[in-house]
């Protein structure tokens, strides 16, 4: 792999797909952090003659302690150069997120600017609660640096749901120290699901966990792809693939590993609380699956020299894709929406809050910020970039839109994993359950 690590490649992205699909915190579940909330709502000040309102914007996100630290920061720097303005920040992790955002929503109280993953962008643009930004572009949302395709991978239909925050890829992120210590002295790019048991196996044998476990809705997705298939159906009212063996071959694999105690038990991931716990920062897991943009906290944390790696096949160009890695969105019910639209642009495209951000969520698409980046980028950094790069190489363009509905179809995979996972049913039964669940949650899509 490290034959596409350039710097000089990093930085020259065309970001030609028209990017969508699921824009997950950390895709094997364990992202953390601290949360500040603040029950106030948006607040006016009546402004005198010649100055500006005085406006209190709220704004959400997910993410680990990195992300929440240097997002404070640059709130701050937003709120200096724009005195009028004051944020509240909101801000869990990935599953915390989510379970707040929903009674809000419900209660027509959602924080004016909405950190958003594909997974939801349909899910809360489709319900009405979240404001078409088509009209605030080239006004309030600077794009004249920005690749229509990055700013259409918010799009679906006619509908500008959220700006995207940078592109991204799956990627295999782990600590070659431990991999030498399970016996495999390299990762081999062309390497198969059944090289990846064997490597499990190994691990096991040297006292280590494999990895902290998969995100299922997007690692069965991958899986499903290298197989020609998709989760959904084009229309999105049924899943989009007939054999149940897929289903079975996969989770039947990671679910033989965690009886042997080759990977964590749903029980000892639930135990993981943030990057500081996680255990390829502690030493006990070889590696984590998650999207590009996430390597940078994990090495802020851990400290010690990691690395990314690609996808397992067969079919790994067919499965890979290139992923916003996250929106933002503004809430309907928002009473500043051209306010937040300009802290959106902000965030896109202002350089020295970039080089607080980093590519965190995403390399970002501005042009200009990726050029003054270049001097600035750490070996980890560069690392991302690259294999961003790279991936726009070795991929195939992304899934259709999923659904609304889909939320609910993870949820129910996620228990007939965990089911088959603590051995209460059997690969097979897990497969019929989730069709059977799933595609009565999809059926309400039909018109």
């Amino acid at each position: 792999m490290k034959k596409w690590l350039s710097p000089v490649l990093a930085l020259s992205l065309a970001f030609s797909l028209a990017a969508c699909g699921s824009g997950n915190g950390n895709v094997n579940g364990s992202g953390g952090g601290t949360k500040e909330t603040s029950a106030t709502t948006s607040t006016t000040a009546a402004a005198s003659d010649g100055e500006k309102e005085n406006i209190t914007l709220r704004m959400t996100w997910w993410g680990n302690q990195p992300r929440h630290d240097y997002t404070l920061k640059v709130i701050k720097m937003y709120e200096q150069q724009n005195p009028h303005v004051k944020i509240e920040p909101e801000y869990a992790s990935w599953d915390d997120y989510w379970k707040k955002l929903a009674p809000q929503a419900a209660a027509g109280e959602l924080p004016d600017i909405l950190q958003m993953g594909l997974s939801y962008l349909a899910q809360y643009g489709e319900k009405g609660q979240l404001e078409d930004l088509t009209p605030y572009l080239g006004k309030s949302i600077d794009i004249s640096n920005i690749s229509p395709a990055v700013v259409d991978g918010g799009r679906l239909g006619d509908k500008l749901w959220g700006m995207s925050l940078g592109v991204t890829s799956l990627a295999f992120q782990y600590d070659p120290a431990l991999l030498k210590k399970a016996g495999v002295e390299a990762l081999d790019p062309n390497w198969t699901w059944s090289d990846y048991e064997d490597i499990a196996r190994k691990a096991k044998a040297a006292g280590l966990f494999m990895d902290t476990g998969m995100r299922p809705e997007v690692f069965f997705s991958y899986y499903l792809r290298t197989h020609g298939k998709t989760l959904f159906s084009a229309d999105g009212t049924q899943l989009g693939y007939d054999d149940d063996a897929l289903f079975v071959d996969h989770f039947g694999r990671l679910s033989r590993l965690v009886h042997e105690g080759a990977l964590m038990t749903p029980d000892a991931r639930a135990q993981i609380k943030g990057l500081d716990d996680d255990p390829v920062v502690k030493g006990t897991a070889i590696g984590i699956w998650q999207w590009s943009n996430q390597f940078i906290g994990l090495q802020s944390v851990a400290k010690r020299e990691l690395a990314l790696f690609n996808m397992p096949g067969p079919n790994m160009k067919q499965g890979m894709f290139i992923n916003p890695g996250m929106y933002f969105s503004v809430a309907k019910s928002s009473k500043h929406k051209e306010e937040a639209a300009k802290f959106i642009s902000f965030f896109l495209n202002d350089v020295e809050a970039n080089k607080l951000i980093m590519g965190d969520r995403g390399v970002p698409g501005s042009s200009v910020v990726k050029e003054a980046l270049k001097p600035l980028l750490t070996p980890q950094q560069i690392q991302v970039f690259d294999y961003v790069a790279w991936a726009e190489n070795n991929s195939t363009p992304m899934d259709p839109p999923e659904p609304v509905g889909a939320g609910e179809v993870f949820a129910a995979l996620t228990s007939a994993v965990e089911q088959l996972e603590f051995k209460k049913i059997t690969p097979e039964e897990a497969a019929k359950q989730f069709r059977s669940e799933a595609n009565a949650i999809l059926g309400k899509n039909k018109k």
